[in-house]
């Protein structure tokens, strides 16, 4: 059996290849944030506040490499179980192309629309002011995320997750030196920075992430004796990874606005309330850590079996997702509901923001499970190359169901902040019941069935 293909051996084997590496990476990507938290903490409220927000406008920019990734995982994961060895080529070598087209464009986009989402979700005043000088700087490091991110997509249809677990690693470890060294500076040698300082490490060790995924790139069996010329713009192929991309970017675009919602709803109640849900986002974020694993190792591991037409194989995999994702919140959810409070005083010691971060955890708690299903329902339409029924469900749960339950739970039934958290809960429950019948149907047409080929 080659190490790359995901048509043989066992599910449990798969996973482990590939889940544990992806998790790994996406814990010291995680990491990597709150170390960019805890240093904002030094300096004030107010810095973790901008943090929180410049971050969050920063985001909807990087859903085009998340949308990327996944576009490219779908389509040379098929492509490479449909022993099609020269779409793959092509795929590839078009995928490099088109992500750096993608992050030019981004940059100038983001240029113009991230201080006007900002001074949406914002007050005037000392956070505001932080969140736009951080988003300035930030803005140069899309160029190591977005093609980095696409490039990972690649190696993950190769079953290589190892590779960015690595480099993030190492950006991690990074982090840690370079900001410190950027926001505070070295007397007589470099002016700190301030807060915008980190800001400047990012771009610097992300920008060496996306060095190393490309350097594996090229080390694939696929790109060796390329010819410069495969990397002009092929129109056809560009649809296709934009028929992908699109969807699931702006899938992600709407989750990540619906972040700008809660902040909008949350900003009533004052700055603690919008460091509080930055703060507990980190902490909810390494908790699902291994879900998020479990479910991205899905998309390639279907893809392939998809593209092999090896349809059981297909539910399998998710049934084996689903049982290993329960056994994971068997865990996490005592963590959240009795270790809330402990986890938000590791990143402040503001009471106000301690006690609304730890009521949005404990509420968090209850959707572990349900998130777990729906990254995994998202990771099986992708795989189908049906990413736009992960645009309908985001559309509902993060975009009208979000908007709409917040305001519900605050306007009309006086909730404080807990009717934010309980808004997203119900956003979130709901979602995931559409999702489901969503998915049932689709899986019916394409492979007989979701969880057993029908009768």
């Amino acid at each position: 059996m080659e190490k790359d293909d995901l048509t043989v051996g066992p599910m449990a084997l798969h996973f482990r290849r590939l889940a544990i590496p992806a998790a790994l990476g996406m814990l010291f990507a995680t990491l990597y944030n709150v170390v960019d938290v805890y240093y904002a903490g030094k300096l004030s409220t107010d810095a973790q506040a901008g943090l929180a927000i410049g971050y969050q406008a920063f985001f909807i920019l990087m859903a085009l490499g998340f949308g990327l990734s996944s576009a490219l995982s779908a389509l040379v994961s098929n492509a490479k179980g449909s022993g099609e060895t020269s779409q793959v080529r092509q795929y590839i070598s078009q995928g490099l192309t088109f992500a750096i087209i993608l992050t030019l464009l981004s940059m100038i986009v983001g240029w113009f629309i991230g201080p006007t989402l900002i001074g949406i979700v914002s007050e005037p005043g000392a956070y505001r002011n932080a969140g736009l000088g951080y988003f300035g700087w930030l803005i140069f490091a899309l160029p190591g995320f977005l093609i980095a991110y696409g490039g990972n997509g690649i190696l993950q249809a190769h079953g290589d997750t190892l590779s960015m677990q690595r480099a993030l690693m190492l950006a991690f470890v990074a982090n840690i030196i370079l900001n410190p060294l950027f926001m505070f500076g070295v007397p007589g040698y470099l002016t700190g920075m301030g807060f915008n300082g980190i800001a400047a490490a990012t771009i610097i060790s992300q920008t060496c992430v996306m060095l190393f995924i490309l350097f594996r790139i090229f080390q694939l069996e696929a790109m060796q004796s390329l010819k410069l010329s495969e990397f002009l713009p092929s129109k056809d192929i560009f649809k296709q990874i934009f028929s992908q991309l699109l969807p699931a970017s702006t899938a992600l675009m709407v989750m990540f606005i619906s972040g700008f919602v809660v902040q909008f709803a949350l900003k009533q109640f004052g700055g603690h309330a919008v460091a509080a849900y930055g703060v507990a986002l980190r902490i909810e974020q390494i908790l699902l850590l291994p879900v998020l694993g479990m479910t991205g190792a899905l998309l390639p591991i279907a893809g392939q079996n998809f593209g092999a037409k090896e349809f059981e194989r297909v539910r399998s995999a998710l049934k084996y997702c689903w049982k290993a994702g329960f056994v994971m919140s068997i865990v996490a959810v005592p963590a959240l509901l009795f270790g809330a409070s402990f986890a938000m005083s590791l990143f402040t010691n503001d009471p106000d923001v301690i006690r609304a971060g730890s009521s949005y955890l404990r509420v968090d708690a209850f959707l572990f499970p349900i998130y777990m299903m729906l990254f995994s329902i998202n990771s099986i339409l992708q795989a189908f190359k049906k990413a736009i029924w992960t645009l309908y469900i985001s559309i509902y749960r993060q975009g009208f169901g979000v908007a709409f339950f917040v305001w519900l739970f605050i306007s009309i039934f006086n909730f404080d902040v807990q009717g934010v958290w309980l808004g997203i809960a119900t956003a979130v429950s709901s979602g995931w019941i559409l999702s489901f019948m969503i998915a049932n149907k689709v899986a019916k047409k394409e492979i007989g069935g979701l969880l057993r080929a029908s009768d």
